[in-house]
């Protein structure tokens, strides 16, 4: 069982993250580009800062990898213990004044996500999770759904931000699903897409181009939720993959098959 401590920690940071990201909605923020769509605000950055002191302070040997000021050099005197935060996951969402962001932060020992949490300030729903433990949002033990068919279940996506150059085949693995499922939505924060699999709201989600910082605490949640979570592809889950499927289990063989149906019959027309 991970040292208590870390969960302090990590659902203090994320709390106090929630605080300052409903401070800036009250007060006005400024919004900069680091791409064409990629936005970054000053409360990324100062969620960020917030969480790098705190965790110099308490952990001061651990290192720490994040959105917005990178991460510690990996390699053979890397610390076993690393910090995965996302300080705004919905940034775009937050900007326009959209109330579906969060902040997402797991502890990974030796490579593997030990210790989970997620806040949403706009519902105050604190979703926490640690190996062996289980998932809760706001103390109560999440579970994923029941549900056992596709045509039965109610999918969430998310799209990259070079979703301009890559329009087409994101749109119609989009559509793909649109008619084998109940409904597909797109909420624009992968954290909160991957909390409410856990939560049974979404029985699966899938995205590829993401990010470690995307993903590593809301996989913890989903699996210790009693879900599963892997590759596109199907093969075991990898933060750094930049792609997922996690879903309540019963329905993954077939939004994976799907994928891989879709995938097979883009590249025949590629060939032909």
């Amino acid at each position: 069982m991970p040292d208590p401590l870390y969960l302090a920690t990590a659902v203090e940071i994320v709390l106090r993250a929630g605080d300052l990201q409903r401070a800036g909605q009250e007060s006005g923020f400024r919004v900069d580009k680091k791409g064409s769509i990629d936005l970054v605000t000053e409360v990324d950055l100062a969620c960020e800062r917030m969480c790098r002191e705190t965790l110099a302070e308490r952990f001061p040997e651990h290192d720490i990898l994040a959105e917005e000021l990178g991460g510690s050099p990996t390699g053979p005197a890397a610390s076993r213990f690393r910090w995965v935060f996302d300080p705004l996951d919905g940034t775009t969402n937050y900007a326009h004044g959209l109330p579906i962001y969060c902040s997402s932060l797991a502890l990974e020992v030796d490579g593997r996500a030990e210790v989970a949490a997620i806040y949403d300030p706009t519902r105050k729903e604190l979703f926490t999770a640690e190996r062996g433990e289980g998932s809760y949002l706001n103390g109560r033990a999440l579970r994923v759904s029941q549900t056992t068919t596709l045509i039965d279940s109610l999918l969430v996506t998310g799209f990259p931000y070079n979703v301009h150059e890559e329009s087409g085949d994101l749109v119609a693995l989009f559509g793909r699903f649109l008619g084998r499922a109940r409904a597909v939505r797109r909420l624009g924060s992968a954290a909160l897409d991957l909390g409410y699999v856990a939560a049974g709201r979404f029985e699966a989600f899938w995205e590829q181009h993401l990010k470690p910082w995307d993903v590593a605490a809301g996989a913890l949640i989903v699996e210790e939720a009693s879900g599963l979570v892997t590759g596109m592809d199907g093969a075991p889950f990898d933060a750094a993959a930049a792609h997922l499927v996690a879903s309540n289990g019963h329905v993954h063989r077939e939004v994976v098959d799907t994928i891989d149906a879709f995938r097979r019959e883009r590249a025949q027309k590629q060939t032909s």
